[in-house]
């Protein structure tokens, strides 16, 4: 009988693996980094405009991360961005470029390929209780999380 644990976490840990080696690989095409990846989808997915702390919860990165990914993008004219009126630079939008556009096209289709590609032979209906079963683990954990945060606090005394 297989570990739970160790099935779990060692499949977790690989398709992280493969999916970080998937975004360094299609994005050297373009020139660019794995970690610019996520930022460009999600800009792309958001032609109105994103601003940095709404990317950092896209992202799921810290600011810091985010910030550096967009200061290079800029560089290289993929992104450009909007003050707002009030000049408050954390609601800065964030927009595609015409040549960011294009990249985002063209990534949208290597992304496309390589789900495809990575959920061969499996059915819809496998497909889907694949996605609803992680995505139930996901809030099971997260709860745990919460939980035990709010059981630490107690036991160590603060609030």
């Amino acid at each position: 009988m297989r570990n739970r644990f160790e099935s779990f976490a060692g499949d977790i840990i690989e398709l992280n693996r493969c999916l970080q080696k998937i975004k360094e690989q299609e994005m050297k095409r373009f020139g660019l980094k794995a970690g610019h990846t996520m930022c460009l989808y999600y800009l792309g997915k958001h032609p109105e405009g994103l601003t940095a702390s709404q990317l950092t919860e896209l992202c799921k990165e810290d600011k810091a991360a985010i910030s550096r990914c967009l200061g290079q993008l800029m560089e290289r004219e993929l992104v450009s961005c909007r003050l707002p009126e009030n000049k408050r630079s954390y609601r800065t939008l964030h927009f595609l470029t015409e040549q960011g556009q294009d990249i985002v096209r063209k990534m949208n289709d290597r992304i496309e390929y390589a789900v495809f590609h990575g959920g061969n032979g499996l059915s819809d209906g496998e497909r889907e209780n694949f996605y609803e079963s992680l995505e139930r683990i996901l809030r099971n954990l997260t709860q745990y999380l919460e939980e035990n945060e709010k059981a630490g606090e107690k036991s160590d005394g603060t609030q």
